[in-house]
């Protein structure tokens, strides 16, 4: 069986979409989960994230309410995005990244619709998970997301949410399906047009 991880940041509604798809499957597989600094991974693939591009910014919002009325699936954007995610990415971190600590840091932010960009701010989590608010701020959490982050970015990771099957990577909620299909159908990768798209060359568009 492939090994699954689960790369997300807190600051994603795209993830928060994801994961409620994610959670139903993990009583079934393992999947590894792993908190990332998205706004790292962006710096370090010299892109800019959905919400620092004018016009796009206001699409995905309401691109992402759309396809969480379709599936069912209560949010709230919460006061202000995007935001500062490292509170929350460290919280989950101190909490193990459980499925548990996962699940009750999103619910905060995309379905309460509550701050989540500093210690003050996710303090009823911090008591619900039952972990001291002093850790979020220790060398080893902070060091530890930066070896995730790390991690992403050297298994080609350049977005969040993303859902790695061994070497294979699927970027966003609306990709969940196509991961499922690659899950119980190894082969489909391997078809001919599968890889012939792996090496298409990049053609360049000349301005008249």
């Amino acid at each position: 069986m492939p090994t699954l991880r689960w790369y997300f940041d807190f600051i994603s509604p795209f993830s928060y979409l994801q994961w409620q798809k994610l959670k139903a499957m993990l009583g079934e597989r393992r999947v590894e989960l792993v908190p990332v600094a998205f706004g790292a991974v962006l710096e370090a693939r010299g892109q800019k994230g959905p919400a620092e591009i004018v016009g796009k910014r206001e699409f995905t919002y309401r691109h992402v309410l759309w396809q969480a009325r379709r599936e069912g699936v209560s949010l709230r954007f919460p006061p202000a995005h995007p935001f500062n995610p490292l509170a929350a990415l460290r919280l989950c971190l101190v909490a193990g990244a459980t499925p548990e600590a996962v699940d009750a840091i999103f619910d905060w932010i995309w379905r309460r619709g509550e701050a989540g960009d500093s210690v003050e701010a996710l303090a009823p989590v911090i008591d619900a998970l039952g972990v001291e608010a002093q850790a979020l701020g220790t060398d080893a959490i902070k060091a530890a997301l930066r070896e995730n982050t790390e991690a992403a970015l050297v298994a080609g990771v350049f977005g969040v949410p993303t859902l790695s099957i061994g070497d294979e990577l699927f970027w966003g909620n609306d990709a969940h399906d196509f991961a499922l299909d690659a899950l119980q159908h190894p082969g489909l990768l391997d078809e001919p047009e599968m890889q012939r798209l792996k090496q298409l060359p990049v053609g360049i568009r000349r301005r008249a």
